[in-house]
């Protein structure tokens, strides 16, 4: 039986640009090393099919394939990172960057009000910046392999909690509810999601501060 929408799997890919062959993601230790990207935090994903966890052209082809075979799929611009627009393309002052004391050149990537973007040049006090994906107007190649399906609804979590928090925080599950815990300055950030975890899981979640320990110190008469 293929794989369907709302199915948890476990996923090794690698991305490559069609026109180079230049690998520009991976989850596969040994390509990474051969491509010269960092291994450190490099390893399998675990996502939900259909619910743009993946490039939409990637995620659509993963409809009715099998688990432990080879998959290649070619996307166009529209169905991976998709096209240019020229719009996105701005002129920022100098002295913005100054103001955070950032010297800005040419093929620099940053983060602009929350957007990546990358410096294509400084001159006259102004600099030119392109907000468009680095990708964009490419198409790419993907290989990839299902390494299993997901039924455990704790590791269903913590894949959720690895894309949309990028991090993982302790939770119980008691019914339809999961309950995370943690300091009560990152509640914001995981009710933020809710809605999310509702539509992909059909749970609710709430929130619970974690327990302060404090410990006396008894050297002191």
């Amino acid at each position: 039986m293929g794989v369907e929408k709302g199915n948890f799997i476990e996923i090794e890919f690698t991305g490559k640009i069609s026109e180079t062959g230049k690998v520009f993601d991976t989850t596969n230790k040994k390509v990474a090393q051969e491509s010269g990207i960092d291994t450190k935090d490099i390893k399998p994903f675990l996502l939900c099919v259909g619910h743009k966890m993946l490039p939409p052209g990637l995620d659509s082809d993963l409809k009715g394939k099998e688990v432990g075979k080879e998959y290649e799929v070619e996307l166009n611009p529209e169905a991976a990172f998709g096209r240019r627009n020229p719009t996105l393309v701005q002129t920022v002052p100098l002295k913005f960057f100054q103001s955070q004391n950032i010297n800005p050149q040419r093929g620099m990537q940053l983060s602009i009000d929350g957007k990546l973007a990358r410096v294509l040049s400084s001159s006259g006090g102004r600099v030119l910046v392109d907000f468009n994906h680095p990708l964009a107007g490419k198409k790419v190649t993907y290989t990839y392999k299902i390494l299993r399906m997901i039924t455990d609804e704790k590791e269903k979590v913590n894949a959720l909690q690895d894309f949309f928090f990028k991090q993982r925080f302790d939770f119980d599950i008691k019914e339809k509810n999961i309950i995370f815990k943690g300091d009560r300055n990152v509640e914001p950030i995981i009710l933020l999601f809710k809605n999310k975890f509702k539509e992909i899981l059909g749970f609710e979640i709430s929130f619970e501060e974690k327990d302060r320990k404090i410990s006396l110190d008894t050297t002191k008469s």
